[in-house]
């Protein structure tokens, strides 16, 4: 699936034109969607739907679908029912995200209105079974997780992939969406959240891009929506860059690394890539860091030892008599966990080789060190698996 990036905005904390303003600069880097809760704006029904009505005008004019927060308080002051879904289609929403479940008949009726408005559930695995019990295709729904202004109050990082797991087991077709948090200045969001609004705990104060890219590595995150505003115009740069490299994009005829790898099977091109960013140590080479950044692609082909990760592939062409890989002096005895080192010309065989470091190996001269994954990177790591295609950055 195609992964979708969303904003959220919340009308009783700014003003339209600060929200539009918005709006045009999340539309520049790729953002399709924007959530808000209407339950949480204050007001007559006339007044709030007037309100919702200028805000999706206001999205739609910069191709932008609507997301509302909605819950059955909210639909008996909207006098709409999970069968009459009209208030809503008369203000033009996207999609509706129910707060709680109308039981599985309700659901599905909700799923079933003939307006075209599509219905996103929490991620209750209970709703989502009701809703295929009713004969609802889970092509047809949207599931979404919570997100907590509350530090410390966020979900664990184990229970939110089991929890998906668990989604995905009743269905790949189901499409989950979970929340970031900017680190932007001043951000605001419900509830006088200051300290940003994701979905797992863990990752509420780790720069956006990595919490993209442990998002994505997991490989059951379809849509990212940042849960804070607003995020800077550099977040919304960042992770326009991880969108793009989280497939492989192939133009013309396949590298004959890659066609020899595809032919025997040994990888799959419709596998995500996993991202890693690097910081470099300032002596690297531009070799280097063309074996690093530009030579595609990096795998472990299922024979790294306990001690490193390994991707071979590069070795294959940077270990030609014609390549040259000076070794470098490395003051240190050990090579430490995180460290990023490359097979250099003292074992010409195997020159050209990236390894990662997971439990301190010696260093013999046969390696350079190259950079270093610092602590938070290096929980990558632990998502990067057998066959994986990995794409290394620059941080």
């Amino acid at each position: 699936m195609k992964h979708e990036l969303g904003i959220s905005v919340y009308p009783d904390l700014s003003s339209l034109e600060e929200i539009e303003a918005y709006f045009e600069l999340a539309s520049r880097y790729g953002v399709s969607k924007v959530f808000s809760s209407m339950f949480s704006v204050k007001g007559t029904k006339e007044e709030v739907l007037e309100y919702f009505r200028k805000l999706i005008v206001a999205a739609h004019k910069h191709h932008l679908k609507v997301s509302l927060d909605v819950n059955p308080d909210c639909f008996t002051k909207m006098g709409a029912t999970p069968d009459d879904l009209s208030v809503f289609k008369s203000i033009d929403v996207d999609i509706l995200r129910m707060d709680l479940s109308y039981g599985p008949e309700g659901d599905a009726t909700l799923v079933r209105n003939p307006y075209g408005i599509a219905i996103e559930f929490n991620t209750t695995p209970v709703i989502i079974q009701g809703l295929m019990d009713c004969g609802i295709d889970p092509k047809d729904f949207l599931v979404c997780h919570n997100f907590y202004p509350q530090r410390y109050t966020a979900m664990k990082w184990d229970k939110f992939i089991a929890k998906n797991k668990t989604l995905k087991a009743l269905s790949r077709d189901l499409r989950i969406g979970a929340f970031l948090s900017s680190l932007a200045d001043n951000t605001h969001g419900v509830w006088d959240a200051t300290c940003g609004l994701p979905t797992v705990e863990k990752l509420r104060m780790l720069p956006i891009d990595l919490q993209a890219r442990l998002m994505l590595a997991t490989e059951d995150v379809d849509d990212l929506l940042i849960g804070n505003a607003y995020a800077s115009e550099s977040e919304f740069k960042a992770l326009k860059e991880i969108l793009e490299n989280d497939t492989l994009h192939i133009t013309g005829e396949l590298d004959p690394t890659l066609k020899m790898l595809v032919e025997h099977e040994l990888i799959s091109l419709d596998k995500p890539i996993k991202q890693l960013r690097i910081t470099l140590d300032p002596e690297v080479t531009e070799k280097e860091k063309e074996v690093l950044f530009d030579f595609f692609p990096h795998l472990d082909m299922g024979d790294s030892s306990e001690w490193i990760w390994r991707t071979r592939i590069s070795r294959f062409k940077y270990s030609r008599p014609n390549e040259i890989l000076t070794p470098r002096h490395y003051e240190k005895d050990l090579f430490e966990v995180g460290d990023v080192v490359m097979v250099n010309d003292n074992y010409k065989h195997y020159a050209g080789e990236i390894q990662i470091v997971k439990i301190p190996i010696v260093n013999d001269g046969t390696r350079n060190r190259i950079g270093h994954l610092d602590e938070n990177e290096y929980q990558l790591m632990e998502l990067v698996h057998d066959g994986d295609l990995v794409k290394f950055l620059e941080k």
